[in-house]
C-alpha cells in the first residue's frame, strides 16, 4: 500500500549572474525594491518594506502615514547563505498571530561559480494556515508571488 500526500511547500529557483555575497545582500538589503506596493496589507499606500537581517528581525511594510504592518519574523540568517522568514499571512489575507499556525520561507544561496549563484526559495508548511491552504499554495507558486518577486530580484541584482 502506498500513501500520497499533498504537497505543501512551494519550491522555485533561479540562476543569477552574480557572486552569491551580492545576491544575498540585494536580497536582504533592497528587499523593499523586490516586493511590489500592491501586495499591501495596510489601508494606505506602502512607504516602504523593511527586512531586518538578523534573528528576531521583523519583516513589515511602512506606509505612507507612518503606520507599520508586520507580516514576517526572521527564523534564521546565514550570510551569505540562508535567511528563513516565518509567513505570517492567512489565506484570507488577514495577519496571523499564532505562530504554530504560520508557514516559513527560506531563501538559499548557493555558488555555481565566480559569477552565479543558485537562488532557492522554498515556501514550505503551507497546511500549517489550515482551511484553504491549497489555493494559497497555488497562488504562491505563481507569477503574481513568488515568482514576481524572484524576477524582480534577478533584475536588481543583475543590474
Amino acid at each position: 500500500m502506498s500513501i500520497t500526500r499533498e504537497p505543501t511547500s512551494v519550491d522555485l529557483e533561479i540562476i543569477v549572474e552574480v557572486p552569491v555575497e551580492h545576491a544575498f545582500k540585494v536580497f536582504t538589503e533592497d528587499f523593499d525594491r523586490i516586493k511590489p506596493r500592491e501586495h499591501n496589507l495596510l489601508p494606505v499606500e506602502i512607504a516602504e518594506t523593511v527586512l531586518e537581517p538578523r534573528v528576531g528581525g521583523r519583516v513589515y511594510d511602512r506606509g505612507v502615514d507612518g503606520s507599520t504592518c508586520q507580516w514576517a519574523r526572521v527564523l534564521a540568517v546565514d550570510p551569505p547563505h540562508r535567511l528563513v522568514i516565518s509567513w505570517d499571512i492567512a489565506p484570507d489575507f488577514r495577519l496571523e498571530p499564532d505562530p504554530a499556525r504560520c508557514s516559513e520561507v527560506e531563501v538559499t544561496f548557493t555558488s555555481v561559480g565566480d559569477e552565479q549563484t543558485r537562488v532557492r526559495l522554498e515556501h514550505r508548511h503551507i497546511d500549517r494556515h489550515g482551511a484553504g491552504w491549497q489555493g494559497w499554495r497555488d497562488s504562491a507558486a505563481g507569477d503574481r508571488a513568488w515568482g514576481l518577486y524572484l524576477a524582480r530580484f534577478r533584475e536588481l541584482a543583475e543590474a
